[in-house]
């Protein structure tokens, strides 16, 4: 319920989360309610000085020359009554709660002014200006206000209805004690509506008298009521009748003797049935508390109403004779005063700091009144609902006391928080079933101190407040805005921590020694809530993200520090706060990020990798970049994301750099793996023939010899590797070019892996790892190299591309003009000259198409198989091959102009000729072989066949099947076998189908 308006000038802002204790009287408004408590009042003090009875007494001050202030002149001593004009008033309650004496008395300045006395005989009907306090009556100098007046002009009573009343008292009721009068019931018999301006002021005048009785009868009775009492239900009619018209309160009436039936009735009952001689109709709760305060509101000057009247010791004790009729005692008229002054300071706007204080001293009263045995059950309702809400309205401000106090206005806080402490206090130890429910999400200690919970909260809303609509912590914001955000709040939290300190943490620390150390820890976790947000939001590191985490570990130094120096004097030493404080692991973070970056960084290669495997065709771009366009965008991807990374301005470990390295290596290994996936050379190279003897003059060897030009020379030139016109042309298909490819792009990959290694050497922001000192040392010695194991997968896959693409040259490409047409029919007829030529231009397109330093190997590879595939023309030729030692001539020269092709053909194309003749060695031992006449071969043969076997020569054993190996050789049975079934003479044929019974050829 808010402070009641006493006058018409004053404006009183509503503070409306204060919570009225004492529930709604349904029907009633406030000026119902506030006209009701005088009229009981007036009634209760009417034989007191100054109330119009017979005790009454009147006080004058003496005349002077000044008229307003006598000088020199003397009154008579207050006495419940009045006080002189000028003299001081002093008043034991305000200097008990501490509240400082007006400069003049409500009395005194009322006097002062100018007008006409109310209470006079002379006196207009009507409303009394607050200004008017005083009549000038013949031969009498000017009087101060009585009590009676000033407590009417405190409750903003017409003088009207003022009259009316003390007419009613003075012609019927005088004698009658108060709390024997049933005033409404009265007031109802002996007023008629002649005595009001018109019906309709009668009408309202009637209804409010009728609805007080209803309240106080039926709705809030002192003693329970039957619903089904006929008096109740005969009472609720009329009063719900009067709404429409008024009542008729004649002596005849009818309905006037039913009302007057049922308001003795009813307020003359007691709780235990015997009679009783106080009437109960203005008792009951909460009707009668609602009346008092009403009451008690009136101590407040009504021209500035954050001041307490100096005559209200006068008023207060005057207001102790309402006691009997409200029901009220001491420990309630504490509990209500304690609650009046609360709702003022809070009413007028928190300016005047006495009040809250005066609170607080009486709360001490009640305090003492909570302890006694023998309190009445709806006193402690009250004593919860008051103390309730008094304690809720601290809090909530308490609970962002950032918001509800400044530096100026800090000490409001002072007088709140042990205000708050002895509320909650007596609650928890007088108040049965009083739960911590009651006080929100808060908990309390035996001792009633919320700091800590008052700090957290207050805080948390100040942090919230400050982040306001800046919290952009998002995917969709811009990295740089969230990043700047952050590195603002960062500042401000820090403004914040230090504001916190200087300004409220010096009250707070006399209720919570470490109410520093819990704010800091607060700012510390509401900022690391937003940063934990901003991280999730974010997979690599970043300048800026860099920015946010140093200031994130600066601010967490500041507030880290202000725990240390905030409980010094702490037993434990913080260790509990600091306990709690979940650190922001900057360095961890950071660490953690990079190790992402890294991962990130491997993934996006990777992706490059796994589209190549997709997607490559081995076709080269241009002439100028002869190797596969996913290695370029594989070394282009791996150089700009480690230039990324090292140009992050932190200091990254050893050890992080190194699992980077291993990363790309490992890719860079797999993609090695992926360009040398091209079969090996054993899928060109075919199968050996089985052995077969050859038949000297038969009629198949005949016909071999006549057909043999003929079929030769009837080969196509394209068969032959030649164009029309007797023109050579390569005979490389796009297979083995593709090859090629997959060649320069190996050798731009070792080309470019010096480049990838000098991002890290060049890198100052490498810490040396303790752990890895020594192989760092060795690296460093070794020039830093990093991709050693790619380098040396690179090197393997590099000749094993150049054995595939030779073997796949010589047994596919130029299968025509070499093994499949060499030497097939007779020697003579089928020599080497059109294969060398074929063979020069395939070297010729191979100079084109490979790069110049991958060329060596790849001609040298090119080489090798065409030395296999001559020795296998002459050792595993098949059916259509034979020869004889006469042929050993031809076959030399063949051979000597094979081995200069590739030490004498072309500029750069040139090998070394001692690179040459260590490669043919193996094929001039088998031509020498073929040089041997066939005894010396056969006992040749036979030698090294026993010797294989572990036999003796002269044992008579037969020779088993020398097994084929596949190391061809002069020395080797298998060789020199073969060489034997191709030798066409009857020596050999026979000796072959004794020895092994070798079948003819067909």
């Amino acid at each position: 319920m808010p402070q009641y308006d006493n006058t018409t000038t004053t404006t009183i802002r509503l503070d409306h989360d204060l919570c009225w204790p004492f529930g709604t009287l349904e029907g009633l408004d406030h000026d119902d309610i506030r006209t009701t408590a005088y009229e009981i009042f007036f009634t209760s003090c009417r034989s007191s000085p100054g109330f119009g009875g017979r005790n009454a007494i009147q006080f004058y001050s003496s005349e002077s020359n000044g008229g307003d202030h006598a000088s020199g002149g003397t009154g008579s001593p207050a006495k419940a009554g009045g006080h002189g004009v000028g003299m001081a008033v002093t008043s034991k309650i305000k200097r008990a709660l501490g509240l400082k004496m007006l400069k003049q008395s409500h009395s005194s300045r009322r006097s002062n002014s100018c007008g006409t006395n109310p209470m006079s005989p002379g006196g207009h009907h009507g409303n009394a200006s607050p200004g008017i306090g005083f009549s000038t009556v013949p031969g009498r100098s000017r009087r101060p206000l009585t009590s009676a007046e000033i407590m009417r002009q405190q409750m903003n009573v017409p003088e009207a209805s003022d009259n009316r009343l003390r007419k009613t008292l003075m012609r019927t009721l005088m004698g009658r004690r108060a709390e024997t009068i049933i005033l409404p019931l009265e007031l109802l018999r002996h007023l008629k509506p002649s005595e009001f301006n018109d019906s309709k002021e009668y009408h309202i005048w009637q209804k409010r008298q009728l609805k007080i009785l209803e309240a106080g009868l039926l709705l809030h009775p002192s003693n329970p009521l039957d619903k089904s009492d006929s008096f109740a239900m005969c009472l609720r009619e009329v009063v719900r009748s009067s709404d429409v018209k008024p009542i008729d309160t004649g002596k005849n009436s009818e309905t006037m003797r039913n009302v007057c039936n049922c308001v003795v009735s009813l307020a003359w009952r007691s709780a235990d049935g015997c009679p009783t001689d106080v009437c109960h109709w203005a008792d009951g709760f909460p009707f009668n508390v609602n009346l008092y305060s009403a009451l008690l509101h009136s101590i407040f000057d009504s021209k500035d109403q954050t001041s307490i009247l100096d005559e209200v010791d006068d008023l207060l004790e005057l207001m102790k004779k309402t006691w009997s009729t409200f029901g009220i005692n001491k420990p309630m008229h504490d509990l209500c005063l304690t609650w009046v002054l609360f709702e003022q300071y809070v009413t007028t706007g928190h300016v005047e700091n006495d009040l809250l204080s005066a609170s607080l001293t009486m709360l001490t009263e009640v305090a003492n009144d909570s302890k006694k045995v023998d309190r009445e059950p709806v006193y402690v309702k009250m004593l919860s609902s008051v103390l309730t809400s008094m304690t809720k309205w601290c809090e909530n401000r308490l609970l962002d006391y950032h918001e509800s106090f400044n530096k100026g206005t800090i000490g409001v806080m002072e007088h709140i928080l042990p205000l708050v402490f002895s509320a909650t206090r007596i609650l928890e130890e007088d108040v049965p079933g009083y739960g911590y429910e009651l006080k929100g999400d808060l908990t309390s200690d035996s001792t009633g101190n919320n700091v800590d919970q008052y700090t957290r909260s207050s805080l948390k809303k100040a942090f919230a407040k400050m982040v306001g609509n800046r919290n952009l912590i998002s995917r969709n914001m811009p990295s740089q805005q969230v990043c700047e955000t952050l590195v603002q709040l960062a500042n401000e939290t820090e403004e914040l921590a230090f504001k916190e300190k200087e300004t409220y943490c010096v009250v707070l620390k006399r209720w919570n020694p470490i109410s520093g150390g819990v704010g800091a820890l607060t700012l510390h976790s509401c900022y690391g809530v937003l940063l934990k947000q901003f991280l999730s939001c974010n997979s690599d590191i970043s300048h800026e993200m860099l920015t946010v985490l140093h200031r994130a570990d600066k601010l967490e130094k500041v507030l880290v520090n202000m725990i240390v120096e905030d409980s010094v004097e702490c037993e434990d030493g913080g260790k509990n706060v600091i306990r709690e404080m979940v650190p922001y692991e900057v360095d961890s973070i950071i660490a953690k990020f990079l190790k992402q970056s890294v991962g990130g960084r491997l993934k996006k290669i990777r992706e490059v990798v796994h589209r190549a495997k997709e997607s490559e065709t081995w076709n080269p771009k241009s002439k100028t970049e002869p190797y596969a366009q996913s290695a370029v965008e594989l070394l282009k991807q791996a150089r700009d994301l480690l230039v990324s990374f090292f140009e992050i301005p932190i200091a990254i470990a050893e050890t992080m750099v190194e699992d980077f390295a291993d990363g790309v290596e490992r890719i860079l290994r797999d993609y090695t793996t992926f360009v040398a996936s091209c079969g090996t050379k054993q899928n060109y190279i075919p199968a050996l023939p089985p052995l077969t003897r050859c038949s000297r003059g038969s009629k198949l060897a005949k016909l071999w010899k006549k057909a043999t030009p003929c079929a030769v020379s009837g080969m196509s030139p394209y068969h032959l590797g030649l164009e029309e016109g007797n023109h050579p042309r390569p005979s490389t298909s796009r297979g083995t070019q593709r090859l090629y490819i997959r060649l320069n792009t190996l050798h731009y990959l070792i080309s470019q892996l010096t480049s990838l290694e000098k991002c890290f050497a060049h890198s100052s922001r490498i810490i040396p790892s303790h752990k890895n000192r020594a192989s760092s040392s060795r690296r460093h010695a070794a020039g830093g190299a990093h991709f050693e194991h790619a380098r040396s997968s690179i090197m393997a896959a590099t000749q094993h591309v150049s054995e595939v693409a030779a073997y796949r040259l010589i047994f596919l490409d130029s299968n025509s003009v070499l093994y499949g047409s060499l030497y097939v029919g007779h020697v003579v007829n089928a020599r080497i000259s059109p294969a060398l030529r074929v063979l020069k231009q395939n070297l010729t397109l191979l100079s084109a198409i490979v790069t110049e330093r991958a060329q060596p190997l790849a001609i040298k590879e090119v080489m090798k198989a065409s030395f296999e595939a001559y020795l296998m023309v002459l050792i595993a030729g098949g059916g259509t091959r034979c020869f004889t030692r006469v042929d050993h001539e031809m076959i030399e020269d063949d051979l000597r102009h094979l081995k200069k092709v590739f030490t004498t053909y072309g500029e750069g194309l040139v090998l070394q000729e001692d690179v040459v003749e260590k490669e043919a060695e193996t094929v001039e031992g088998v031509v020498a072989l073929m040089g041997k006449s066939t005894e010396e071969l056969i006992e040749d043969f036979t030698v090294v066949a026993c010797e294989a076997s572990g036999i003796g020569v002269s044992s008579g054993q037969t020779l088993p099947m020398p097994p084929t190996t596949g190391r061809w050789c002069s020395s080797d049975p298998n060789t020199m076998l073969r060489v034997l079934c191709h030798r066409k003479d009857r020596i050999a044929n026979s000796f072959l189908k004794r020895t092994f019974q070798l079948a003819k050829r067909a």
